[in-house]
């Protein structure tokens, strides 16, 4: 004998306006911080300071050689090249512009003996100047 009559319950219902909310919040985040990712350096230098250090220019004839501590050493913009790589692109280079800068940008535990083949390289391909990125001390 029963005197309590049993409740039909409803099927749980999912709420979809709330889970397209909390999906385009997601989505706006990731879409935020991809593009922070690009900006983020392939490799990570700790310049040498120099208090001469001036601010640079920006020239259309600028190569960006950049030296690594650690193999491999030579990146070429964002492109790990190795020495034969190099040497004909700075050569290339030279021949496309004749006026062309070579800018060194050096960890400062790079090897010496990388920068000095780096510019002898640069004579060799005719290249007018070679100069050294450098940051500004920290002020103490």
């Amino acid at each position: 004998m029963q005197f309590r009559e049993k409740k039909r319950r409803q099927p749980p219902a999912v709420i979809i306006i709330a889970l397209i909310d909390v999906l385009i919040v997601v989505l706006i985040f990731l879409m935020v911080t991809t593009t922070f990712k690009s900006q983020i350096p392939a490799l990570k230098l700790a310049l040498p300071e120099s208090k001469q250090s001036k601010p640079g220019e920006a020239q259309e004839d600028l190569i960006v050689l950049t030296l690594a501590q650690s193999p491999p050493y030579f990146y070429l913009g964002s492109q790990a090249v190795t020495t034969n790589a190099l040497r004909a692109a700075l050569a290339e280079k030279s021949k496309a512009n004749p006026e062309a800068h070579l800018s060194i940008r050096g960890d400062k535990h790079t090897p010496w003996g990388l920068i000095v083949n780096v510019m002898d390289m640069a004579k060799e391909a005719n290249i007018k100047s070679v100069n050294a990125v450098t940051q500004m001390p920290a002020e103490q």
